[in-house]
């Protein structure tokens, strides 16, 4: 079926009253292109909840009209839906086409039988969210709309699955599975080309098969092609190949699809770990949530490719979707510039997290939710792992055994390529036991305590109740049926668990950013144990000040929660705007990606408080030795490396050397008192000099500098904006408040910065610099040159972009 970008010509509202609006009140609509977060637009609450952001709930209208070509009488037409969020209910013409309860997942409309060709038609869709997660989620249609339009014979969306067995180096099989599906009310004959091409589109093979297809029925085409000297996908050498297929009559064509795939053998074993192609490989995992950031909940796939290009550039090879699907267009981006990934299905189960959360729908709705995952990932290569869950109650019950079994074995059924994993959480698997024991001790029965709040101790007493017997054998069962166990917070269970369960393989699903030294050692050293995924490889939205570094006055007592405005979990390496923090070089050197030493100046005016961090806080520190106004001040240095000394000199004059390296997580303390110059850390490795690294003040704000990057689909431009001295240094003390003008083909998207309690929305044109930094994002409307003009008033000079136009090709991509 020919595929056509339905994005544009939407509008959308406030869900309205229909009696309200008989009365004379009345919402009007507003112009969008999707995809489009309605939520990152509305007024935060501060008296709402920070789990969401400070968001409120709602639910949204989106209209549109749509007039079909006369001639497409007959022809299949469907709505591709990549996501709506949330309870999405769709309408043609004022008739129910259908509905998706989950946020998350795509699915299609059948709309050609509702559509009147030749006519004005109309398309609604309504979405509703609230109460019903535990993370900022956005709101409304936030990921692509496709059109689908084809003859009664026909290749219908996501009717091509490629796979490939029994490769050698000197040649491979790969399958080509075609779906053909016919309207015709008679028997309808067909044949079936396929055609395999390279990445320099030369084709290695081909074949083709006749099928027949009953009135109103399905077949299936599947053919077995040799493919010589096939060229293997892995996260360092992402190979992809293409198959074009073609329904032909008599020669000729009369409908296509192409799928995109790539090579790759897996095994998994708890002697060798994970090999890809023969190669053992660790998992140096990231956990993501959905959200882009200041772009909200909105899958651009430019901000997609983004995320994953950055995430790749700070160490990580593998990304966890937390606690979803992960959208198209990440993937896509995951196998083009090589990431691994673990595809999670569900936050809960039966057993409900928030009051109106997905377990209403979970028992009706779970299969098919599972069979729309699986077909958007199985042509896929970075999809090594598929997740049936995150931190589910159930594990620790014989019900969640049942449960557990029935998820696995639908995936396996739906593909039998990948592995299966469940990220289970020992804790919570066996919390109805701890608060039995609570109250018998007198301790109440836990309610008042949320999960993260209860995770937050310190990490050796989580790994006291996961290694107790009560979690061994209570989670036995859910462990059982998985290929490979996932073990959130759970790193004391990986050593012990060789001994109990010799056959298990272990991932850690979800871990402690200031456990990452611990735990990649336990990764290294021990073969059954293949990767670790941290929370978190990019900050997001919502679980506001999970990380946050606390200042705490006497008798002040430290919260999990960040009060209003704080916007971010702030547990990320990188920040909302793709800023590498100190814990992400620190990671990087523990990876052993990264010789050179990395410091990290701990900010000051905070002399006369206690400092508590979190298991997910990362010191309060930056890269930065600009402190304007705290000349003479201790300040705290932190140099992280793998050498076994450091020595650390300000301006030449050695301040001391201090021992690193592993023995001593990695990091060398000094205190040394500010002032302006060159802060040097050098590595000593068997006494000798070796790699440095430095930190030079900036002098006085002089001007804004700006970096573009173009997306690669040409839709999206990000600049990079910078508060710099008259050398072009970053003056991280220099904060401004910045306005972004954008004239031309193109929208101001968002502009912000990475600050996790920022006091500007997004949406634009003002925002203020954090340690010197902001990012603006900018949506093309047209072909056209485009200039962006940022500026902070008249103390600094401002800064002009042009934007060249965009070749049309290039443009006609996107759809």
């Amino acid at each position: 079926m020919k595929r056509t970008a339905f994005n544009d010509g939407w509008q959308f509202r406030p869900k309205q009253n229909p009696f309200a609006e008989l009365g004379g009140v009345s919402i009007p609509y507003a112009d969008v292109t999707l995809p489009h977060d309605a939520l990152i637009h509305e007024q935060r609450d501060p008296d709402g909840e920070g789990a969401v952001a400070y968001f409120p709930g709602g639910a949204y209208q989106y209209r549109r009209t749509f007039t079909p070509l006369a001639d497409l009488a007959g022809q299949r037409i469907v709505l591709e839906f990549e996501g709506v969020y949330r309870d999405a209910t769709v309408h043609i013409n004022g008739a129910f086409a259908g509905q998706r309860p989950y946020g998350y997942s795509g699915f299609t409309i059948d709309a050609d039988r509702f559509l009147r060709p030749g006519e004005e038609n109309l398309i609604e869709v309504e979405s509703r969210h609230g109460g019903d997660s535990r993370w900022y989620t956005g709101a409304g249609i936030y990921r692509d709309v496709w059109l689908h339009v084809g003859p009664a014979v026909h290749i219908p969306v996501d009717g091509v699955r490629v796979s490939a067995a029994d490769i050698e180096p000197d040649g491979a099989v790969v399958e080509v599975d075609v779906v053909v599906a016919s309207t015709s009310n008679r028997l309808e004959t067909v044949d079936v080309a396929v055609a395999l091409t390279d990445t320099a589109g030369a084709t290695v093979a081909r074949g083709t098969v006749p099928v027949t297809v009953d009135a109103n029925g399905r077949s299936r085409s599947r053919q077995r092609l040799y493919v010589r000297s096939p060229r293997l996908w892995s996260a360092e050498n992402p190979t992809l190949y293409s198959a074009a297929v073609e329904l032909t009559v008599a020669g000729a064509t009369i409908d296509d699809a192409s799928a995109v795939f790539g090579i790759r053998t897996l095994q998994v074993d708890p002697v060798h770990g994970l090999r890809v192609n023969g190669e053992v490989v660790k998992l140096r995992g990231a956990c993501v949530h959905h959200d882009n950031g200041i772009l909200g909940a909105a899958t651009f796939a430019d901000a997609e490719e983004r995320r994953v290009r950055l995430l790749k550039d700070a160490g990580f090879n593998a990304i966890r979707s937390s606690h979803n699907p992960m959208s198209v267009a990440m993937l896509e981006a995951c196998d083009r510039l090589g990431v691994y990934v673990m595809d999670e299905t569900f936050d809960m189960w039966t057993s409900n997290k928030m009051p109106h959360d997905y377990s209403l729908h979970f028992t009706e709705w779970w299969e098919r939710d599972v069979e729309a995952m699986v077909t958007k990932d199985f042509n896929h290569p970075s999809v090594i792992v598929y997740s049936i869950g995150n931190e589910i109650p159930e594990t620790g019950s014989p019900a969640g055994g049942i449960m557990g079994r029935a998820l696995a074995e639908k995936v396996r059924v739906l593909d039998p390529t990948r592995y299966v994993t469940n990220a289970v959480n020992g804790m919570l698997a066996v919390m109805d036991d701890i608060k039995k024991l609570a109250a018998q001790h007198g301790q109440g029965d836990g309610d008042a305590a949320g999960i993260n709040t209860l995770m937050a101790g310190p990490g050796e007493f989580m790994n006291q109740i996961g290694m107790s017997p009560m979690v061994t054998e209570k989670t036995a069962e859910s462990f059982g049926v998985l290929d490979i166990a996932g073990m959130n917070y759970l790193d004391g269970r990986y050593v012990m668990d060789k001994e109990l369960f010799p056959h298990r393989v272990i991932v850690g699903t979800e871990t402690f950013p200031t456990r990452i030294d611990h735990n990649w050692a336990l990764v290294t050293e021990n073969a059954h144990v293949i990767g670790d995924f941290t929370w978190t490889g990019f900050d997001y939205l919502g679980e506001v000040g999970i990380g946050r570094a606390h200042h705490l006055s006497e008798g002040e007592t430290p919260s999990l929660s960040g009060p209003y405005p704080w916007i971010a979990a702030w547990c990320g390496d990188l920040d909302l705007i793709g800023g590498r923090r100190p814990a992400s070089f620190y990671r990087e050197i523990v990876f052993g990606l990264r010789k050179s030493p990395y410091i990290a100046v701990s900010r000051p005016g905070h002399e006369d408080t206690t400092f508590y961090a979190g298991p997910w806080t990362w010191s309060d520190s930056i890269g930065s030795w600009t402190w304007t106004g705290h000349e003479g001040t201790p300040l705290a240095v932190e140099v992280y490396s793998d050498a076994e000394e450091v020595e650390l000199a300000l301006d030449g004059d050695v301040i001391g050397t201090v021992a690193a390296g592993a023995d001593n997580r990695f990091t060398a303390e000094f205190t040394v008192a500010y002032r302006p110059g060159e802060l040097t850390a050098t590595a000593i490795r068997q006494g000798a000099r070796a790699e440095t690294f430095s930190l030079s003040s900036a002098g006085d704000a002089s001007r804004l500098e700006t970096t573009v990057e173009d997306g690669p689909s040409g839709e999206l431009v990000f600049i990079e904006i910078a508060v710099v001295d008259a050398d072009g240094r970053v003056n991280t003390g220099a904060d401004r408040l910045i306005e972004v003008r954008v004239d031309g083909d193109a929208v101001l998207a968002a502009v912000g910065s990475g600050d996790p309690a920022p006091t500007h929305g997004y949406d634009g044109p003002e925002h203020q610099t954090f340690d010197g930094l902001a990012l603006a994002v900018v949506r093309r409307t047209g072909h056209g040159t485009v200039s962006v003009t940022v500026s902070a008033g008249d103390v600094i000079a401002s800064a002009t972009v042009m934007l060249d136009e965009v070749d049309p090709l290039r443009a006609a991509a996107r759809s």
